[in-house]
């Protein structure tokens, strides 16, 4: 029988996210969570599935706004670092600039899952009855190693259910929902938060970004070279550890961005994946998908006029909004790995979880630990 936890599961088990162990990138303070919550309206479903020996995987929905989003669909880009993965909906995200339905997370081969419960959530929302076409966000990583992918265990029930879970406020992070059986860096990785929040002088706005990891590279934390002081990371010996797996990133802000200057943003989250230690390798398919929840600028599915003019930022206004989903992006990716719980999986697999006090003793060594900000 399947283990099901949710969004709300306890977030002590020992663990500490890397801000509270005084690893904070960056220069700009997080909001007050420090999660992609933060941006308001937005909300996080887990649905973690574990049987057996062998199932390791879940499913985790963002959802842009409260509203109904076909009908007020948010503004969108997508950035594609390397592109050796499956973003189901990605081509209608480019070509129109919005999206217009929650985007889900799961595994490679249950992409078509996340796809049937989308399509199924959206037709059944009020005010959507004479709906005839969905395009809906999938994105996914391999987590073959410790789940019996090839089961395909993930339904269109789960991802239902994902959705209904959704809510703002804290987010579980590290094992949970489509991160239960990721790797990153030969570690056990997996969901991760992290959020920034611009100055009143600049407009006040918050970044939040949510990672899917299940990459690798030559880790680093802070700068400090972290992969290469443990012994373990790509390159080392006869080439093992392998950087393939693959990232999701979704970043939201409540700055009245259109699609270009999404797409902008976007891609300044891939320089955080970077300052992790990744090089986005052959074999990794590394996506940012990023939206706007400015009321404002939402796209009403019918309009009663021909034009519209939402206020936007002028491009001037955007640098310190791609610091903050720069340096958003690398705390959320430490975060999925200080979060994570060491796993055992499928073929008795186990991949270890970051060993913290190491990692911390070589970022002392490094001068890579400070006070939070």
């Amino acid at each position: 029988m399947f283990t099901i936890l949710a969004l709300f599961c306890p977030l002590s088990m020992g663990q500490q996210r890397a801000r509270e162990l005084g690893i904070a990138p960056g220069v700009l303070g997080p909001a007050p969570l420090n999660m992609i919550t933060d941006v308001s309206g937005v909300r996080v479903g887990h649905v973690t599935l574990a049987q057996g020996d062998s199932v390791r995987t879940g499913v985790t929905v963002i959802v842009p706004h409260e509203g109904n989003l076909f009908q007020q669909k948010v503004p969108a880009a997508v950035f594609v670092g390397n592109g050796f993965g499956k973003l189901a909906g990605n081509t209608q995200v480019e070509e129109l600039g919005s999206i217009e339905s929650p985007i889900i997370l799961t595994n490679t081969l249950n992409v078509a899952e996340g796809i049937a419960a989308g399509v199924e959530y959206t037709l059944a929302q009020p005010g959507n009855e004479r709906v005839q076409s969905v395009n809906v966000v999938v994105g996914e990583t391999n987590d073959g190693f410790l789940n019996d992918i090839r089961g395909r265990h993930v339904s269109k029930a789960h991802v239902l259910e994902a959705i209904r879970l959704a809510r703002g406020g804290p987010v579980e992070e590290g094992a949970v929902g489509a991160g239960t059986g990721t790797v990153c860096f030969g570690f056990k990785g997996g969901i991760g938060t992290s959020s920034r929040r611009l100055p009143p002088a600049l407009g006040g706005y918050i970044v939040g970004v949510l990672v899917q990891t299940n990459y690798g590279g030559i880790l680093q934390i802070n700068g400090a070279p972290v992969g290469q002081e443990l012994g373990k990371y790509y390159l080392k010996g006869k080439l093992e550890y392998s950087p393939d797996g693959s990232c999701m990133i979704i970043v939201a802000t409540d700055a009245p961005l259109d699609a270009r200057n999404l797409r902008r943003l976007s891609a300044r989250a891939m320089l955080g994946l970077a300052a992790t230690g990744s090089s986005s390798s052959n074999g990794s398919g590394d996506y940012v998908v990023a939206f706007s929840t400015a009321p404002e600028c939402r796209i009403q599915a019918a309009q009663s006029e021909r034009t519209y003019r939402p206020p936007i930022l002028h491009n001037d206004a955007m640098s310190p909004l791609f610091q903050a989903a720069k340096e958003a992006t690398e705390e959320a990716v430490y975060n999925s790995l200080f979060m994570a719980r060491t796993t055992t999986g499928n073929e008795g697999h186990t991949v270890e979880a970051l060993p913290v006090d190491k990692v911390l003793e070589i970022c002392r060594k490094y001068n890579a630990v400070r006070k939070s900000q």
